[in-house]
């Protein structure tokens, strides 16, 4: 069974508490938005709002929250923001995935980065920005493999790392 993007169910929550477990490692959120003192339920409403930009905060712009889903097994997510606001323009960029350290290397992030692009073009999103951290060997692979070409690099912010920024689709205008 090939790589599903597809929204959380009722039935995955200890699957994706694994998951974000998995990547605070790597200092990484597997579920944005998520916090603890949530019900599973209540996460999924937020999520079901965003997707149709109900009721969003000033720093929120509709966007879908996926799982990638390999026969199964969260191997993934992904965040798709059909529009920018001022740090989506400047960092985070259209798209947002993550790969589970336990699945790295597999060809999960191209594949997720494919989809999310399909399901950008379907919404009539045909230049999409997508960003990763300027040391992130392994994104800036995926990305340039799909197509991005590169824009510039945002500096550090508090000494942290640089962030890239790549355009795939139509020229930057």
């Amino acid at each position: 069974m090939p790589l599903q993007l597809r929204p959380y169910r009722a039935e995955d929550e200890r699957d994706a508490l694994a998951a974000n477990e998995a990547l605070r490692a790597d200092e990484f959120e597997f579920l944005l938005g998520w916090d603890p003192a949530l019900t599973w339920s209540e996460f999924l409403t937020a999520l079901e709002k965003q997707r149709l930009g109900r009721n969003l905060s000033d720093d929120q712009v509709r966007a879908v929250q996926l799982v990638a889903d390999v026969e199964g097994e969260f191997v993934g997510r992904v965040s798709i923001r059909f529009s920018l606001n001022d740090f989506l323009a400047l960092r985070g960029g259209h798209v947002g995935y993550a790969v589970v350290p336990a699945q790295r290397r597999k060809g999960y992030a191209t594949e997720i980065l494919r989809q999310a692009l399909e399901i950008l073009r379907a919404e009539g999103i045909e230049k999409v920005l997508v960003t990763c951290d300027e040391i992130n060997e392994g994104s800036i692979a995926v990305i340039e493999g799909c197509g991005g070409v590169f824009e510039s690099i945002v500096p550090a912010r508090d000494g942290g790392t640089g962030i890239r920024r790549y355009w795939i689709g139509e020229s930057p205008s």
